[in-house]
């Protein structure tokens, strides 16, 4: 089984972004701090991190097993759940998840407390000063 935790940190909305993301399995443990290019709604910066997620996932074969994916955003485990969203600058990001999630057997997302979403929020956070510095 692979947890996957991701968050984002925007100054401004939209404005300037940086996600974080922390993985675990039975024998890794990754933590990734990376700006994002483009400026972009928080909602937005919550899916790409995800999207991020998912892609160091696949690009690293931690691929076929149960993935449990952890986030604070209401929005972004709303719209895996129910497979759907309302506003049309979401649907991009739905559609580029759901290709993503098709490496997986099984997966599962759970909002979770900012509480309990540090180590995400700490890389998020890191990554927002280090695209900051660099704008």
């Amino acid at each position: 089984m692979i947890k996957l935790y991701t968050d984002a940190s925007t100054k401004n909305n939209p404005g300037l972004s940086g996600v974080g993301i922390v993985i675990l399995t039975e024998n890794r443990y990754d933590q990734l701090s990376i700006p994002l290019e483009k400026e972009m709604s928080n909602h937005e910066a919550e899916f790409e991190a995800l999207i991020q997620g998912l892609d160091f996932l696949i690009e690293h074969l931690l691929i076929n097993e149960t993935l449990m994916m952890y986030t604070d955003s209401k929005i972004l485990a709303s719209a895996i759940k129910k497979n759907y969203v309302k506003n049309d600058i979401f649907r991009g990001y739905l559609t580029r998840i759901q290709q993503k999630l098709k490496h997986f057997p099984l997966f599962f997302i759970h909002w979770i407390p900012e509480s309990q979403n540090k180590g995400a929020d700490n890389l998020a956070r890191q990554a927002l000063q280090k695209r900051l510095k660099n704008n």
